[in-house]
């Protein structure tokens, strides 16, 4: 009887002390950190070396490195749009930053992401987490465009596209204000925004340490303004150039802010229960002294330096240490891959673009996780497929192999007419899927053409054309 007694314990798994380790790991925390406007080099674990990354480095060495990861678009919104969804942004009309041209047949109140579509924080709603979005939001200011009704269940941050790191002087306008859930926050009790997202992301996990929970952690920082702490400011005195000793400051605040982050995630015994995925939102600005290292363009361009970012993802247990992954990925992918890991499914009825890839990364499936990849905003378009890299504006085509032309250099369209003509068929059947723009860019066409002539060289020359 004593040995059917402990039997059936074992078989129930009351007797198994990693029982309930393995229960809760069923359903792990998710948080996805994103970075705004940060050069490609300018982490650690991507070569670089002027602005310590060691926190944001942990990540990929406690996981995966992406050397091949993309967004879904070069400029802020609309590459969140992606992220958000899981889709081309492009198939709901959302191709452009956000602006006040709208198109024939929308309205003002239209500028925002479709409420048709499905966001990240409905679909881990509906599987059981709790949800919360902190930071930046650029997805529209009207109510239904909201984080309270896109399936977060709290919202900390602001919903422009950017705000001052320190406190206005006077009082800001709806886009720039910092909201607590519906509340908006006085500046007199603004600070330092990297820190304060910090600290309500930290709040947060602390508040929902015995359940799952999934976070959207969208930080300002690198974006413009370059608004730096003094101290960290001090610390980087030997940068001779103001701009660029601002960016790394305000790096080394955002890093500060994921190791709280992470530290506070092993307090709660939460860090071994938990998948990190950490991505830019585009290619480096302009504006803002980060560097792309070997990637020709920056943000707002077709070219790798707008669209190829920083990706890593950390799970300990599911995800091999210190692992380096090449095939191309995207941010598409952010969605299906936080649905997976929690065993859920999709709520939405809507195909994704993107796919989950736990299983490509840990070697079960040898296949690459995507045929192509596509870009367009405007009249620029690209696709990249297996090497071979294509960016077509009006009837300007351009064609790149990047395993030996990384910095897009020399332009292959002419001696390869057969494989220039074949993606831009592939290219043209791709849009035939999406919306027309529900709105337009302010900066207009021009700017798209000047951007990807082959003689438009460096930050100096690009600056020239937002």
């Amino acid at each position: 009887m004593k040995k059917l007694i402990i039997a059936a314990l074992l078989t129930t798994g009351f007797a198994d002390p990693i029982f309930a380790q393995h229960k809760t790991s069923d359903k792990p925390n998710v948080i996805v950190i994103v970075s705004d406007d940060a050069g490609y080099i300018d982490f650690g674990c991507y070569g670089g070396t002027q602005i310590p990354t060691p926190n944001i480095d942990a990540i990929a060495k406690q996981g995966v490195r992406f050397t091949d990861a993309y967004v879904s678009a070069s400029v802020c919104a609309p590459s969140r749009a992606g992220l958000l969804t899981g889709r081309y942004q492009q198939r709901f009309g959302f191709e452009h930053n956000t602006s006040n041209l709208v198109a024939p047949g929308y309205k003002l109140s239209d500028v925002g992401m479709d409420p048709e579509e499905q966001t990240i924080g409905n679909e881990m709603q509906a599987n059981g987490y709790k949800t919360i979005a902190i930071g930046k939001w650029h997805q529209g200011e009207e109510k239904k465009h909201f984080p309270l009704n896109r399936g977060f269940d709290e919202f900390y941050g602001f919903i422009g596209g950017h705000r001052d790191f320190f406190a206005y002087k006077n009082k800001p306008s709806n886009e720039l204000a910092l909201y607590n859930n519906n509340e908006i926050v006085p500046e007199s009790q603004v600070t330092y925004l990297t820190d304060m997202l910090t600290d309500r992301a930290t709040d947060f996990i602390r508040e929902n340490s015995k359940k799952p929970f999934f976070m959207y952690l969208s930080y300002n920082a690198v974006h413009t303004p370059m608004n730096a702490k003094k101290d960290l400011m001090d610390r980087y005195a030997s940068i001779a150039d103001p701009g660029r000793r601002a960016y790394a400051a305000m790096m080394t605040s955002l890093d500060d802010g994921i190791g709280k982050v992470m530290e506070t995630l092993k307090q709660q015994s939460l860090d071994k229960n938990t998948l990190i995925i950490f991505i830019n939102d585009n290619g480096g600005a302009t504006v803002n002294s980060s560097d792309n290292g070997p990637l020709r363009g920056m943000k707002g361009s077709k070219w790798e330096g707008g669209i190829r970012v920083a990706m890593m993802m950390r799970w300990p247990g599911h995800i091999t240490p210190n692992k380096t992954y090449s095939k191309p990925v995207s941010s598409l992918d952010i969605l299906p891959t936080s649905i997976a890991v929690g065993n859920g499914k999709q709520k939405g009825t809507k195909k994704l673009d993107g796919i989950n890839l736990i299983p490509y990364i840990n070697g079960k499936t040898k296949q690459i996780p995507h045929e192509a990849l596509y870009w367009r905003r405007g009249v620029a378009a690209a696709m990249r497929e297996g090497n071979w890299k294509l960016i077509r504006v009006k009837e300007n085509v351009l064609l790149f192999n990047l395993s030996k032309d990384l910095s897009e250099t020399i332009n292959l369209a002419i001696k390869n007419p057969a494989k220039t003509k074949e993606m831009l068929s592939k290219l043209a059947q791709w849009e035939k899927g999406l919306d027309t723009p529900h709105w337009t860019s302010a900066y207009g066409d021009k700017n798209q053409i000047m951007k990807h002539r082959m003689e438009t060289t460096g930050r100096e020359m690009e600056r020239m054309y937002p």
